[in-house]
């Protein structure tokens, strides 16, 4: 019998047209109307492939989308989320636009190209047919940016059912490596109690809280260390009511990254043993893991091998590589399901004006989703079976 032809390639412009349509949809995690707006629009383009399209609504945050093609006892999850950092009013400052091959606006690249590619490479599938025996299952979450906190559950819930997870975050650099490892992200805060004081009558009586915390700043940031991969960030510092009162308390919230268990273990240890520097003030502190640290299996390099067979079918060649960002791969990594992470589109400018992707990367990249999706995904779940067994 004849070879089946290969599933339709998208083109660029149509591709970015539907690009455009989301990114002019604005869906700040914490703006719930507009993530649900997002999540709508995204439902219709689903629900045109045949989709069974689901919310799981929520209160705060926007309703997690749920999205199944096909059917059989073999589920395969592609993973994303609807949210962005950028809040309402940001696309008149910044609207979508295509300059010299690259099509910017905010929330392109984190990561409305990969819902796209997602949207495009099951459009394929749907003309050409699914894989047979196999569900397809979609799930865009609403609160990535700000920790999953209403979602971890639901995407362990999904991932623990799937035979591997392809995650549609932007992959690292023009080359679009996948990212194959990532750190452990944790997030902590410290709190500092001294005691209030005029500023210019009883000085001497107060215990300042703003210079204590001086003190636990500069000790959390003696925690980073390079070698290591190891990162301590204190991003916000706030205390104090008055420039002319000694300040009778202060806060700090920051964000750590590591490689290993071990360094999770030395950074969670410092972090929550914080002492106070000053005589009378009181320092408290918590930290926490929200994102694990995720580390290559032997499952996982064997979904990769085969990613990559199915790669150089429509002429993509995978490279893989290590992140610091977080993203909800990690999550069923934990599992240990196999995980593709970085399936989304090469680009730049994360979390700035000039946040881009390269529009001509979009058929690409939809093209080896498609690919990998018709072609290892039998392959992993017969794999999985056996080690099972």
């Amino acid at each position: 019998m004849p070879d089946a032809a290969p599933p339709p390639r998208a083109s660029a412009d149509d591709m970015v047209e539907t690009l455009r349509g989301l990114v002019e949809i604005e869906s700040f995690s914490r703006d719930k109307a507009g993530v649900d707006r997002l999540g709508r629009h995204v439902a219709g383009l689903l629900a045109e492939l045949g989709a069974r399209v689901d919310f799981r609504a929520q209160r705060q945050v926007g309703d997690h989308l749920v999205a199944t093609l096909g059917a059989g006892p073999s589920q395969v999850l592609v993973l994303g989320h609807l949210d962005t950092v950028w809040p309402p009013g940001t696309l008149a400052e910044q609207p979508f636009r295509l300059e010299d091959g690259l099509a910017l606006g905010p929330g392109v690249l984190d990561m409305k190209s990969g819902i796209v590619i997602a949207i495009h490479a099951l459009r394929a599938l749907a003309v050409s047919g699914l894989p047979p025996g196999r569900r397809i299952v979609v799930l865009l979450t609403s609160d990535e940016e700000i920790g999953c906190g209403t979602s971890r559950a639901l995407i362990e819930e999904i991932s623990g059912s799937s035979e591997f997870v392809l995650c549609m975050e932007a992959p690292l650099g023009p080359e679009g490596a996948l990212k194959t490892s990532r750190k452990a992200l944790g997030i902590f805060e410290v709190e500092v109690k001294g005691r209030a004081a005029h500023a210019g009558n009883d000085h001497e009586k107060g215990i300042s809280a703003v210079e204590e915390m001086a003190h636990q700043v500069l000790r959390l940031s003696r925690l980073t260390c390079y070698r290591m991969g190891t990162t301590v960030t204190v991003g916000t510092v706030s205390g104090g009511v008055v420039g002319n009162q000694v300040a009778a308390s202060a806060r700090a919230l920051g964000d750590f990254r590591v490689a290993s268990a071990d360094e999770e273990r030395r950074v969670v240890r410092a972090i929550e043993g914080l002492t106070p520097v000053l005589p009378g003030a009181a320092v408290r502190a918590r930290a926490e893991v929200n994102r694990p640290l995720m580390t290559p299996t032997p499952q996982s390099r064997h979904l990769l091998d085969l990613a990559r067979r199915a790669a150089a079918t429509v002429g993509v060649t995978l490279r893989e590589a290590s992140a610091g960002g977080g993203s909800d791969a990690q999550f069923a990594a934990a599992l240990g399901v196999p995980v593709l992470d970085g399936l989304g589109c090469p680009g730049d400018g994360m979390f700035t004006e000039r946040e881009h992707v390269v529009a001509a990367e979009l058929p690409r990249r939809a093209a080896l989703l498609t690919a990998i999706l018709s072609e290892v995904s039998m392959v992993v779940r017969e794999g999985r079976q056996e080690e099972r067994g």
